[in-house]
This record gives C-alpha cells, sequence and structure tokens, in this order.
C-alpha cells in the first residue's frame, strides 16, 4: 500500500457508487460490491456505504459527491465502457467541476492494445476519455483503463476487469488498522440467548457484536459474529457469548 497507519491506528474509510440502470432493473445482478468489501477489509479499509444509482448524471454527481466528502475514499464501478449510455467519465467530471476530454495516456494504452487488430472508432475512444486531472488505473484484462481523480476511483463494472483494476489501485491506497472478526456457532434460536447478547454487547462497547440464525437438519443455528480491531477487547466478550451455550 502507498501508506500504512496501521500502527497509529488510523481508521480509513470508503464509499462505493453502484452504477447501472441494469443493475436497478435486476438483468445484471451486482457481484462487485462484496468483492470490494472484503477486499477493502482486508486491506484495512472499511467500506461504511454503498448507493446503487442509475445512469443519470444528477444522480451519479450527488451520491459521488457527497461520499467523497464523508470517506477517506470513494470507488465507483460501471458505466466507463464504449456505448452512448456510458456516462460515468462525464457524470465524474461534473462533480469535480472539470471538463472530460480524450487522455493522451489513455489513447496511446488503448492503440497500443488494438494495433493491428482493430480499428480505433469514436466509440472506443469514448474509453479514452478523462475528467482533467484525473490519473489512469490500468486495465490488464481488456486495455481501456479507470482512472483516479482526487478520492474517487472509477472502476469498470466487468467483474473480472473491476478486480484487475482494484489490484492495481490498491497501491495507491492509504490504509488503516485492520478491523478482526471472530465467529462462534451456538446451537441455539435468537429467542433464548437475545438479552444476554444484549448484555455482553452493553458490557463490551468497543466490539460490534451480529447475531445471524438459520436452521438446518438439526435445528436452530445462530453464529455470533464479534468485530473489532484490538485482540484484547474481543477475547473477553467471545468467552461471555460461549457461555451462553450453558446458560440456556
Amino acid at each position: 500500500m502507498a501508506e500504512a497507519d496501521s500502527a497509529a491506528g488510523r481508521i480509513v474509510t470508503a464509499g462505493l457508487v453502484v452504477i447501472g440502470d441494469e443493475v436497478l432493473s435486476g438483468r445484471t445482478k451486482d457481484r462487485n460490491t462484496g468483492y470490494i468489501a472484503e477486499y477493502l477489509t482486508n486491506i484495512g479499509i472499511d467500506l461504511v456505504e454503498v448507493r446503487i444509482v442509475g445512469d443519470r448524471e444528477d444522480a451519479i454527481v450527488e451520491a459521488v459527491n457527497a461520499l467523497r466528502a464523508r470517506y477517506t475514499y470513494v470507488f465507483t464501478t460501471g458505466g466507463i465502457g464504449p456505448t452512448h449510455d456510458d456516462i460515468t467519465a462525464d457524470s465524474i467530471g461534473a462533480a469535480f467541476g472539470v471538463p472530460v476530454d480524450v487522455d493522451p495516456r489513455a489513447r496511446a494504452i488503448l492503440e497500443a492494445r488494438y494495433a493491428g487488430k482493430v480499428e480505433i472508432t469514436p466509440a472506443r475512444l469514448r474509453m479514452a476519455r478523462f475528467p482533467a486531472g484525473a490519473e489512469p488505473i490500468a486495465n490488464p484484462v481488456s486495455g481501456a483503463p479507470g482512472f483516479r481523480i482526487g478520492n474517487v476511483y472509477v472502476m469498470a463494472g466487468v467483474p473480472a476487469v473491476m478486480q484487475a483494476m482494484l489490484d492495481e489501485a490498491a497501491g495507491t491506497l492509504s490504509t488503516g488498522r485492520r478491523m478482526l472478526s471472530r465467529t462462534i456457532e451456538l446451537r441455539l434460536p435468537e429467542g433464548a440467548i437475545g438479552d444476554a447478547l444484549a448484555a455482553i454487547q452493553k458490557a463490551h462497547p468497543g466490539v460490534l457484536i451480529g447475531s445471524y440464525p438459520s436452521f438446518d437438519e438439526t435445528g436452530f443455528l445462530t453464529r455470533i459474529v464479534l468485530r473489532a480491531r484490538d485482540e484484547s477487547l474481543i477475547a473477553p466478550a467471545l468467552v461471555e457469548v460461549a457461555g451462553l451455550d450453558g446458560k440456556s
């Protein structure tokens, strides 16, 4: 990473804007949010908020401006392809109040990628348009780059391409102290442990405690997930949660 802030205990946050009418309509299933959330968690960045917006400039501008003012980073997925409805670059330019034009570095990448294969049509050239001041994010999968401007990282919606871009972008990200997670399974319904679990949460305010019930062929199963940035905070809370099994 560009800067590791774990020792200082800094908390680094992020927002995500998923862009595309096809996601909102259900025609395309969003496969990027879970991947990004896990990726960022693993490197010490907390994904705090996700918004899904359609292919409308006003919606994209509003979401990006709101999240970039609130979080350390904002990531966007979708809308940077070659067709008329790929309006993310223009929308990000509008959000930052800067013009959008073909970036010579991005054009050179496309020309090298397509040399001797296909023509660089106006449609393909749309994928080389960046807001003024943006820096390219390499795309080793299909060539056409994403870009970053300020604290906003603009990536493709195609999962394999997005994942490659995220790997490329990771080296420019400052990271914070990782959130630790521990899970314990209790063969009990939530109703049997709800009050006691609330008391444990109150006694351990530095730990986030989540309860996730399910049912399988052997009966009730409740997974309790404890999260904190310090193992010494999780350990005593985990002991108390484990003890609920014998008190039911």
